[in-house]
């Protein structure tokens, strides 16, 4: 397996904490938060429900 297919390009917060993820195979975006209470991981999304793809990937 590929030990470099994500990448964190993204990082906001301290107590809650928001990272956005890059696939590096697909370019495709997911944002992860977490917090005191929890945590979740979810694909992020345009306008019509298609998975966001990075503009700055490059495969």
């Amino acid at each position: 397996m590929d030990s470099n297919r994500f990448e964190i390009i993204y990082t906001q917060g301290k107590l809650e904490l928001f990272k956005i993820i890059r696939d590096n195979q697909t370019g495709v975006l997911y944002m992860l938060n977490l917090s005191a209470v929890g945590s979740g991981l979810t694909v992020m999304v345009d306008q019509e429900g298609k998975p966001l793809v990075d503009e700055n990937f490059k495969k």
